[in-house]
């Protein structure tokens, strides 16, 4: 089925995606429509333009490809299923997650990643092919973020947006009590004191490597050089970071 989308309201939209029989969708000339494919399964849906805010909320399984870049709070609370972006992401990304993985090609905006959480064997996994804003991984309670900071990035934002020369920007894993957050590259903004910042080891690398070949897949980069530079990890250093705010210790 294919869906000619421009001036078409967001609900009717909606509706002609959830009541297709078809499995496989195609929407053209997006233009801003809020709400698509939220809480779909079963399907999969190529969009051509640019959708609007909380794309794939509440996403239930489908298979959401956007060729082109992405408004606020896509994927907010998806369960499961994958977000793929040929472009670039504004804030909240991932907001809630609870599962599902969602790819972004170029660079995110603020508080992506904030409080998305393990629920038993749903991991969500968010990767960013370009630079994130600040408060990156804000109150992460499980899951995995990965910035790979690549050059080239599509989307027209510097690093110097981010902090000079960091990957992310300034009040990254804020709250963090959960989870990890990898960063390839520079790291050179002002962190919160209640995480742990290391060097990736092998054990690592073997968690996210399953996302790292996705990426590369759906993109076109080459792993080995992806690979070649040094990745960081970010990690709470409790899991109630904020009893101290409340309680003597």
């Amino acid at each position: 089925m294919v869906i000619d989308a421009k001036n078409m309201h967001f609900q009717a939209l909606n509706a002609a995606i959830k009541n297709s029989a078809d499995t496989k969708i195609v929407v053209n000339d997006c233009m801003g429509q809020r709400y698509v494919g939220d809480g779909l399964e079963g399907k999969e849906i190529t969009i051509n333009g640019t959708p609007g805010n909380a794309l794939g909320a509440y996403l239930d399984g489908a298979k959401i490809i956007v060729n082109g870049n992405v408004q606020d709070a896509v994927g907010d609370t998806m369960n499961r299923g994958e977000i793929i972006v040929h472009g670039g992401a504004g804030d909240g990304l991932a907001l809630a997650a609870r599962g599902g993985e969602l790819y972004v090609r170029d660079s995110v905006g603020y508080r992506a990643g904030i409080h998305m959480k393990q629920y038993k064997n749903n991991l969500p996994a968010l990767i960013v092919g370009g630079c994130a804003g600040s408060f990156l991984g804000e109150y992460l309670a499980g899951g995995y973020i990965v910035v790979l900071g690549l050059s080239g990035d599509e989307s027209g934002r510097e690093r110097s947006e981010y902090g000079v020369g960091s990957v992310v920007g300034n009040f990254c894993a804020t709250g963090m009590h959960g989870g990890k957050i990898f960063v390839r590259g520079k790291l050179d903004s002002i962190m919160t004191a209640r995480v742990t910042v290391r060097d990736a080891e092998d054990a690592d690398m073997e968690e996210i490597l399953p996302y790292i070949d996705k990426f590369c897949a759906y993109f076109g980069k080459d792993k080995a050089e992806i690979l070649r530079e040094k990745f960081h990890v970010i990690e709470p250093d409790s899991k109630n970071p904020y009893k101290r705010l409340y309680v003597n210790n």
